[in-house]
């Protein structure tokens, strides 16, 4: 990887996922602040994929659990060329191509519609079954928050994917410590998470996510390693927009366009920098 390059796409993302709840006025700006930095480097270091191809049958596939935050994969997935940026404009529209919650039958380059807490990991297991089965070469990763991880089918799920032994499935923890209603302690303490996870049998590996550097690395020994994997990234709610990077609630706000203004020069400022 080029880290200074990763770095300049997940600032690219950030100001494409702002672009497009400005021009909505509101969205979830926190949750997908925090998820930047790890889309920049599966989607430039990691994923194999074609945007020109978007349904090969042996692509990387990428399950945004958290489906709320589909700002930050629509930007990701328009600075990777999958639809015309000026796309990001229509958000929650009508008509839209980029509804609220990811759909899989309206955006190219979203391989899972999601949305429903606690439900993108089962589907994903149910990619990674039917390709393993095919014998298909692919990876799937599954990114879920840490608030959500409170949903029990999550742990099935997991129990599942430790069972079949499926390899090739990378969990993505957006360990970012806040929920809706608050502090992910305060509404329900999830206790250790890479104890659980390695409880019910998976390589876990635990890491910074928003240096991109170790993101590629953590997310490269999980392939490695050829055993079923979680990787939980530690980021903060709403981190890199200067408007988000706020104690209080920052999970769903509205956007101005001099608030998205500011937000664009602060990015360029630290990446300038070197402060990203």
């Amino acid at each position: 990887m080029n880290p200074q390059e990763t770095k300049k796409a997940a600032a690219q993302i950030r100001k494409l996922a702002i672009r497009a709840m400005a021009a909505a006025g509101y969205g979830h700006v926190g949750g997908s602040m925090s998820l930047c930095d790890m889309l920049a480097v599966l989607y430039t270091d990691i994923l194999n994929i074609d945007p020109k191809h978007s349904k090969k049958t042996d692509r990387d596939w990428l399950v945004l659990s958290k489906g709320h935050c589909g700002p930050a994969l629509y930007g990701t997935l328009a600075y990777k060329g999958y639809f015309p940026v000026e796309e990001l404009d229509t958000l929650n529209q009508g008509g839209t191509s980029l509804p609220s919650h990811c759909d899989r039958l309206k955006t190219n380059g979203v391989d899972i519609s999601t949305g429903s807490l606690g439900q993108g990991l089962s589907l994903a297991c149910g990619v990674a079954m039917g390709n393993k089965l095919q014998d298909i070469d692919s990876t799937v990763y599954a990114i879920l928050g840490d608030g959500e991880l409170q949903e029990g089918q999550n742990w099935e799920a997991i129990q599942f994917i430790a069972h079949q032994e499926l390899a090739n499935v990378v969990i993505i923890v957006d360990n970012n410590k806040r929920q809706l209603d608050g502090y992910t302690q305060d509404v329900c303490r999830q206790f250790s998470l890479r104890d659980k996870f390695t409880a019910f049998g998976l390589n876990t590996l635990e890491g910074d996510g928003h240096k991109v550097e170790e993101i590629y690395e953590l997310l490269t020994l999980a392939k490695k390693s050829g055993k079923p994997s979680a990787v939980i990234l530690n980021t903060e709610k709403g981190r890199g927009c200067n408007f988000s990077e706020i104690p209080d609630f920052n999970h769903y706000m509205v956007i101005t366009p001099d608030m998205a203004k500011s937000a664009y020069d602060e990015i360029d400022r630290r990446l300038e920098a070197g402060l990203c």
